[in-house]
């Protein structure tokens, strides 16, 4: 009788606890795993003061560490980022603070930056304001879920942020929060092609009429994977999905590995003329540094031809993410982000465009310290894409590509995409964003900069691990 009695209390427990995490909306793992979902939440609270007995450190992971994610974690959840007993990190540089910081009562507001000119050959009709430094950067519907598309369109617009839409067109659900977009025109052109797969210019006229289209975005390529399209497998390609990028529906949707209308720095600067012409809108350029040459040349092109100039240039590093890349591709093509956006900024300052073309960092830039660092380089903005889909709850379960995402960020599944609730996870990108901006300016004030425009190299040392101890120099 006790054992049967155990037994129906037990089997009671679990079937309350059961319900309650089926009814919740802020754990997508547990609304997506009852009960078992508990063991995951349970080895990461207790992970902190078990790790002291397992040879594996906070700063191992990749490609992104322990250290990285909770600090996403714990800012998206709005939460304290506070450390006791020192600091785990290692770090490979550090900013220089002055004796004396910016008090809080001589603090500013970040301004924002004009992206776009009035007037000239490279005008627009309608410039764009950016309100913050950091942004969302591009993850298409269809790769993503959704509710996950959602999420991030509600709570880009809570924190007063731009979003991309990625290659994959824009939807429904990129609108539905109000959010600033920016629509990206890919290698296949998606959203914006004709049947043959050529740039219509009645579907730009059409995404442009969107009020919340704010810039476009010619895509050259992605730091994960230089040189290769865009791959979304067909079990992600719905009729939705398929009507919005102007394909066939259940076949694979790959990408050409450039554009065939743009093969040289000429082709370029016509195709952003024509771009900026149809729309009215500010358009940018989304590439990998590979050759510095090439943006020597491209610059110096701007210069002498000023209608070719792009409004502003995303720098993305070799070491981005994306659903599915070649190994090789992802591992060894494409210069890092540490050395490309340095090239890319002194060659702009070079040409005199300082002021006229604005400089976007990416690539592994989702924490404070990494966002001032590019700042310092040069950057005017930095835009993130994984960073934010940690937001949201990714745990980095490295299953983007086959839909099955556990927390229902990339994922399929019906069931594992109903585990994300839009409106929790538009507060947590929200909550992530603002807490980025806030510590970042914690930064400069402490460099003593009364906000995050002053930054410049002579505010970061970089850090090199000798013999003996360390060596250091400007950045």
């Amino acid at each position: 009788m006790i054992v049967a009695a155990a037994v129906l209390i037990i089997a009671g427990a679990l079937g309350a606890l059961y319900l309650h995490d089926k009814r919740q909306t802020q754990h997508t793992i547990l609304r997506n795993f009852p009960v078992l979902g508990h063991v995951r939440y349970f080895a990461e609270t207790w992970g902190e003061y078990m790790r002291q007995y397992q040879y594996l450190p906070d700063w191992a992971e990749r490609p992104f560490n322990r250290l990285e994610r909770s600090w996403v974690y714990r800012s998206a959840k709005g939460v304290s980022n506070l450390v006791s007993f020192g600091s785990e990190n290692v770090p490979s540089f550090v900013f220089r603070n002055a004796p004396f910081a910016v008090l809080d009562e001589d603090k500013k507001a970040y301004p924002g930056k004009l992206i776009g000119v009035a007037a000239g050959e490279d005008a627009c009709r309608e410039p764009y304001v950016a309100r913050h430094f950091f942004n969302i950067s591009g993850m298409s519907y269809g790769a993503l879920s959704h509710a996950a598309v959602t999420a991030l369109s509600r709570g880009a617009k809570l924190a007063g942020v731009w979003m991309s839409t990625g290659e994959g067109g824009l939807s429904r659900f990129h609108l539905e929060g109000g959010a600033d977009i920016v629509m990206q025109i890919g290698t296949a052109k998606y959203g914006v092609r004709d049947e043959n797969g050529n740039l219509s210019e009645d579907r730009l006229r059409e995404i442009a009429a969107f009020p919340q289209v704010k810039m476009f975005e010619v895509k050259l390529a992605q730091g994960a994977k230089p040189g290769k399209g865009g791959v979304l497998p067909g079990a992600k390609v719905s009729a939705e999905i398929a009507a919005i990028r102007g394909i066939p529906a259940g076949q694979d949707s790959i990408s050409p590995n450039r554009h065939r209308d743009i093969g040289s720095i000429t082709e370029l600067g016509a195709f952003i003329a024509r771009v900026r012409a149809v729309t009215g809108k500010p358009v940018g350029v989304k590439f990998v540094v590979g050759d510095p040459g090439f943006v020597d040349e491209w610059f110096a092109d701007c210069v002498e031809n000023p209608a070719h100039t792009p409004d502003y240039v995303q720098v993305d590093g070799g070491v981005g993410g994306t659903g599915a890349a070649p190994a090789p591709l992802a591992d060894y093509v494409g210069l890092p982000i540490t050395q490309a956006l340095p090239v890319v900024a002194a060659l702009r300052d070079e040409h005199g465009l300082r002021e006229r073309i604005r400089i976007i960092a990416a690539g592994k830039l989702i924490t404070p310290d990494k966002l001032a660092w590019a700042l310092c380089m040069g950057a005017d903005f930095v835009s993130s894409a994984r960073g934010f889909m940690f937001s949201m709850g990714c745990i980095q379960a490295m299953k983007c590509g086959t839909g099955k995402c556990p927390t229902g960020v990339t994922a399929v599944d019906p069931r594992l995409i109903a585990g994300l609730d839009p409106a929790d996870k538009a507060v947590r990108v929200a909550n992530y964003a603002r807490r980025m901006i806030d510590e970042v300016e914690m930064i400069a004030h402490s460099c003593g900069l009364p906000d995050a425009m002053g930054f410049s190299p002579r505010h970061v040392t970089e850090i090199e691990r000798g013999v003996g101890g360390f060596r250091s120099h400007a950045g």
